[in-house]
């Protein structure tokens, strides 16, 4: 069971794959729209499907506090870009950008040990530093866990419980495409 947030995203979804879907209709979700998707939880399991923008980290956030254990999927901003104007969004992603987001979602962990140092991520160039965006970014496009801020980085990685050496080897393949493109 997906959970998105409006109509042109559950049609997109539909598009891709066969769902079922739970629509928010925005990032302001009512006590009876977290009880269903707590219900679809424990009967069926559900995963947070979101725009990768604030409005759906927020929705992403206030799922994850109400109903413990959910999967999350995640698109990059470039999957969810129109191809006009307009905002950023699911109805926008290809099938196959969908499909691979879904097969990669990952189980939130409420266990709290944190595997990753902030050590690790200032060494990486995760966190501080000119390059630390952007690194971010490829970083979370490349362990498929979404853009995050510094602040949230090692708070995303323990949440899915990402390894230091997930890490490391994502972190050696973006800095060779950095050398390679200098």
């Amino acid at each position: 069971m997906e959970k998105v947030k409006g109509r042109d995203d559950t049609r997109r979804i539909h598009e891709s794959l066969e769902a079922d879907t739970i629509e928010t209709n925005g990032s302001a979700i009512n006590e009876e729209t977290l009880q269903l998707i707590a219900k679809a939880q424990a009967t069926r399991g559900v995963i947070v499907f979101t725009d990768p923008d604030f409005p759906g980290e927020k929705i992403r956030k206030t799922i994850s506090r109400a109903v413990p254990g959910v999967k999350h999927a995640f698109l990059t901003i470039d999957e969810a870009k129109p191809k006009g104007s307009g905002s950023l969004g699911i109805e926008h992603a290809s099938p196959e950008a969908i499909r691979a987001a879904l097969a990669k979602s990952y189980t939130e962990t409420l266990e709290q040990e944190s595997l990753i140092s902030r050590e690790l991520l200032m060494d990486a160039g995760l966190i501080m530093g000119a390059f630390a965006k952007k690194r971010r970014e490829k970083l979370g496009e490349r362990l498929n866990i979404g853009y995050t801020n510094g602040k949230q980085l090692q708070k995303r990685l323990q949440m899915f419980q990402i390894s230091p050496e997930e890490v490391i080897q994502a972190m050696q393949q973006i800095l060779e495409e950095e050398h390679d493109k200098s």
